[in-house]
């Protein structure tokens, strides 16, 4: 174990689990991360080795013996009548029979429903009427002839969370870590190793974690696939629930007015909308309407009546573009269907996570260390929700009187859950003070920034605070210093940026109208390389000083569509041709450009599915560089065509396809060969180049 294990176990014994064991028991057991570590927590919750093996074992035959698989829920149910009585864990949801007036419980995996559940065990834990609870129950079987009457019976219920915990002894036990130690046992607790991690992503996983400590906090995270957006809405707590951004209603979510049965936001402590993006999906206008009341007054209406509730509200999404693309085109919130695309409703948001700086997710990353058994820290972070941390930086900082009412209290709300996260017993020096307020000043001002590119009416706004010295000091997003050209478009109409407020020694001068901002590329662009012709080359064997950049860069110039026919992209070096293919056409668009290329190859006999992962890696590493990768096999069996054809009109004519060079060592870091392409050895080979039109790439 590391110095840091140690201190964890020493001062929080009983309370942290190696996080590595969740995998060595979940097997195909389909739960949530909270409940393994329930168990694990009973168990496994030391660090002698020789416990924990066992404490393993043990859970294993738990989760054999009692969680229900669904396609073994007909033995399960077999089990219960023979034996008469058998112990399940399983999700459990409970609806009102008014017809008969009792409760009924339904067992979503192993598919029994109308087992009668006594109404103070419902109203113990409220939680049953929406979306579910894991649970351990003891479930009887009792045949009678009465058709009405379920032979199931429900004997026992606990829902599958820590019931105590000592909230003085946390904060005591946080005085004798470090910052760094601190955020460092927060990330192995959310189950990654910090070292994989620089500060600012840490910081960025850990304000996925204000909702759960902070009442109505609406936040927002949009970025590529697989960087765990929804990972800690789904698996972190039991106070929380994701649902799908497409199963979304106001009877769902607030009240049904028919019932009067409350909705997700008056039970769960965070309500987290997942594939929240897709410009096609369909909205429901009034469902936006009672969330903007709701996400700004903490309350909504049922007919003459107004309910208040706390629930937390995040949104994450994946995004379709790269940021350049999308601050030269839009916006950052432009993935969201068109009716949450509203200014209104984006200014209620409290935070953006610019979820494109979040890594994509590697086995490498999880931790193998020492973490707060994740439902034990879901509840210290719950009873946080009744403390207020926004005014801990006022003895030294004050925001810029340029801050509108809406933006402070998005900043303050930002800060006071980080401040409770990272510095709970309130021991935090001036410069860490710091750093929270400027992180939740750049959380909201990416926010304000987006409304000033929507809305035309917003005023721009100066984001700075004055330390204790007086000094102005000025706050900007990381996207703003990487793309100052594109950063500083207003869309609705023509501004010019030398109204906007400037920082740090970047100018900003260029005058960008919306239309202009909004306006693709056409299809059939000219090549913006002079004097191409159409040729044929010739290629020696061993020949030497040739790279993709110099033979197809002039042609591939000002394509935004591009076609890549070669049925012979199978073994590993092809695909890394195409790949470096890939990296020659990256070089020559704009950061705020992209290309679209497809490939059309033949699969692989032998090793298609390592032939299908290498292409998906390709297409996925694509991603982030602004290229839109696509593939297909081709299965009439009559591709035999190796070409390149471009939406500007040529078509470059492939003789050996990409697979040109001799073979060279490719595990060789310390290779020029390896490197660098003009430094390999070529085989025979030709290129022709052909002017065809553009209509040929469509």
């Amino acid at each position: 174990m590391s110095q840091l294990d140690d201190k964890i176990n020493q001062y929080f014994a009983g309370l942290v689990v190696r996080k590595d064991l969740v995998k060595a028991v979940k097997g195909n057991a389909i739960v949530p991360s909270y409940v393994l570590e329930y168990l694990l927590g009973q168990y496994c919750a030391t660090n002698d080795e020789a416990t924990i093996q066992t404490g393993i074992e043990t859970v294993k035959e738990i989760l054999r013996k009692h969680y229900v698989h669904r396609n073994e829920a007909g033995l399960v149910r077999s089990t219960i009548k023979e034996k008469g009585r058998h112990k399940v864990i399983d999700r459990i949801s409970v609806s009102l029979n008014d017809k008969d007036d009792v409760y009924e419980a339904e067992f979503a995996n192993l598919g029994i429903k109308k087992v009668l559940i006594d109404s103070s065990t419902v109203k113990a834990h409220q939680k049953l009427l929406v979306g579910g609870v894991w649970c351990i129950a003891d479930v009887e079987y009792e045949y009678t002839e009465d058709k009405s009457a379920s032979p199931w019976i429900l004997a026992s219920l606990k829902p599958i969370q820590i019931s105590r915990f000592d909230f003085d002894g946390y904060l005591e036990a946080r005085k004798q870590f470090t910052t760094e130690e601190w955020i460092d046992l927060l990330i192995q607790s959310v189950g990654f190793n910090p070292q994989m991690f620089g500060k600012r992503n840490k910081l960025a996983q850990l304000i996925r974690l204000i909702p759960f400590c902070e009442r109505n906090y609406n936040l927002i995270e949009l970025g590529p696939k697989g960087t765990g957006k929804s990972h800690v809405y789904s698996e972190f707590s039991p106070h929380g629930i994701l649902i799908s951004g497409g199963e979304v209603t106001i009877p769902k979510l607030f009240v049904h007015n028919g019932t009067g049965k409350l909705g997700l936001v008056g039970y769960w402590d965070v309500v987290a909308f997942d594939e929240f993006a897709g410009k096609q999906k369909r909205v429901d206008k009034a469902l936006v309407d009672i969330m903007k009341n709701y996400m700004a007054n903490k309350s909504f209406s049922r007919g003459v009546e107004t309910l208040g509730a706390e629930a937390s509200m995040v949104f994450v999404g994946n995004t379709d573009h790269t940021v350049p693309y999308m601050l030269k085109h839009t916006d950052l919130f432009d993935p969201l269907p068109e009716k949450f695309h509203d200014s209104a409703f984006l200014d209620r948001i409290h935070s953006y996570i610019p979820g494109w700086e979040v890594d994509v997710i590697r086995g490498e990353m999880f931790s193998s260390g020492y973490g707060f058994v994740v439902d034990y820290l879901a509840e210290i972070l719950r009873s946080l929700r009744s403390h207020d941390y926004s005014d801990r930086y006022k003895g030294q900082f004050t925001l810029s009187d340029d801050i509108s009412t809406r933006d402070r209290d998005g900043i303050n709300k930002t800060f006071s859950g980080l401040m409770k996260i990272l510095y709970p017993h309130g021991e935090a020096t001036d410069p860490e003070v710091e750093d929270v307020l400027r992180t939740a000043i750049e959380g909201r001002k990416r926010v304000k920034d987006q409304l000033l590119r929507i809305d035309a009416t917003y005023p721009p706004v100066r984001f700075a605070y004055l330390g204790p010295d007086g000094q102005e000091r000025l706050v900007r997003t990381l996207e703003e210093d990487e793309y100052p050209n594109q950063y500083h478009r207003r869309a609705a109409t023509e501004v010019s940026t030398a109204d906007l407020p400037q920082a740090g020694g970047v100018s900003h001068t260029e005058t960008a109208p919306a239309t202009q901002a909004l306006v693709l590329p056409p299809s059939n662009a000219v090549p913006v390389e002079p004097g191409l012709k159409e040729q044929h080359l010739v290629f020696h064997e061993n020949q030497r000083g040739l790279s993709f950049d110099k033979l197809f860069s002039p042609y591939l110039v000002g394509a935004k569509r591009i076609i890549i026919t070669d049925p012979y992209l199978r073994m590993f070096h092809q695909l890394r041709n195409l790949m470096e293919l890939m990296e020659t056409i990256s070089k020559l668009q704009g950061p705020e450009d992209e290309v679209v290329v497809h490939v059309v190859t033949v699969e692989d006999d032998s090793n298609g599915d390592r032939q299908t992962e290498s292409l998906q890696k390709i297409a996925d590493a694509c991603t982030g560089v602004g290229i839109q990768f696509s593939w297909a096999y081709d299965t009439s069996g009559t591709k035999h065509d190796r070409d390149i054809t471009t939406d500007t009109g040529w078509k470059i004519v492939l003789g050996r396809g990409l697979d040109v060079f001799q073979r060279f060592e490719l595990n060789d870091a310390f290779s020029f060969a390896n490197r660098l392409q003009q430094h390999r050895q070529c085989k025979e080979f030709s290129v022709t180049f052909v002017r065809v039109g553009p209509a040929a790439c469509s």
